[in-house]
């Protein structure tokens, strides 16, 4: 009985996992269906983003689907941003980034002073997504 009580946390472990796995497979399965929709989407723990037609998605994904879904007009779009730790960075150079951090994409609206973060777990992949939107806020302007 003593091994039996021995293995038993493991066995709890094991099935924790075993459902953290299958919740997390059945978010990238709604983000691939939310995703067929766009022309550029991306997917992590924090939230999903894409872009199409002028337009910018984002919310979170869960078991279900998108949740918290927000569009934005790109013209109605002053600057894309890069924030790193809550401080905005106007300009970085993609090699010399900081390795740590919380990163963010900050949209900053015309003829407003409100901004909106969409939180990213990785700040290299967060520049690469604001020089690709920052393209078509140029055009927009």
């Amino acid at each position: 009985m003593a091994r039996g009580l021995l293995w038993l946390p493991l066995l709890v472990m094991f099935i924790g996992l075993a459902w953290a796995g299958w919740a997390e497979y059945n978010k990238i399965e709604a983000y691939k269906v939310w995703a067929d929709d766009f022309d550029q989407a991306k997917y992590d723990l924090y939230s999903v983003i894409g872009y199409r037609n002028g337009q910018i998605t984002w919310g979170k994904a869960t078991r279900k689907g998108m949740v918290n879904v927000q569009t934005v007009a790109i013209a109605k779009l002053s600057h894309i941003s890069l924030q790193i730790n809550e401080q905005p960075l106007e300009d970085f150079d993609l090699d010399n980034l900081p390795k740590k951090g919380k990163a963010a994409l900050l949209l900053n609206y015309k003829g407003d002073k409100t901004s909106t973060a969409i939180p990213f777990t990785q700040i290299d992949l967060a520049a690469k997504w604001v020089n690709y939107l920052q393209k078509f806020v140029a055009i927009g302007s």
